[in-house]
C-alpha cells in the first residue's frame, strides 16, 4: 500500500505564511512616507516671503515658475499656449477654484505678470501669489 501523509503535514502546506507580505507592506508603507514631501514641493524655488492666510488646496491648480523663466502646471512643464488653453478648461470644469501661483524671488517681474495675464484672460476669479513665511 502506498503511503499516506498525514493531515499535520496538508495542514501545514496549505497555511499561507504573512511574514513576506507584512515586510512588503512596511517597505511601501516607508517609501510613501519618504517620498510624499517631495512630491509637494517638486521644483525648487526661493518664495519670497510675506504672512498670508492657508488656502484650500484641494480644489487648487498650482503654476510655477523658476529661476530660468520655466512654467509648469502642477509640476509638469507647459508652454504659455498650453498654459491659457488648460486655464480655460480649468475654469469651465470648476468655476469657484483657486490657481496658486509659485514664482522664484530671483525671477523676472515680466514673466510673473504674463502668467497673470493668462489667468485674467481665461477669467479666473480666485487666484494667489503663493509665499514662504516670514522668520521672525
Amino acid at each position: 500500500m502506498a503511503n499516506r501523509p498525514s493531515n499535520t503535514t496538508l495542514r501545514q502546506i496549505s497555511e499561507i505564511n504573512m511574514t513576506p507580505l507584512m515586510d512588503l507592506t512596511f517597505i511601501l508603507l516607508i517609501t510613501f512616507i519618504i517620498t510624499f514631501p517631495l512630491i509637494e514641493q517638486g521644483i525648487p524655488m526661493d518664495l519670497p516671503r510675506a504672512e498670508a492666510e492657508a488656502l484650500d488646496e484641494e480644489r487648487a491648480r498650482t503654476i510655477s515658475v523658476d529661476r530660468e523663466g520655466a512654467v509648469f502646471l502642477d509640476d509638469a512643464p507647459v508652454s504659455m499656449e498650453e498654459l491659457a488653453r488648460d486655464m480655460e478648461i480649468f475654469r469651465a470644469a470648476d468655476p469657484g477654484a483657486t490657481v496658486m501661483v509659485r514664482a522664484d524671488e530671483g525671477i523676472e517681474y515680466g514673466r510673473v505678470v504674463e502668467v497673470l495675464k493668462i489667468l485674467t484672460d481665461a477669467e479666473i476669479a480666485r487666484m494667489a501669489l503663493v509665499t514662504s513665511p516670514e522668520q521672525q
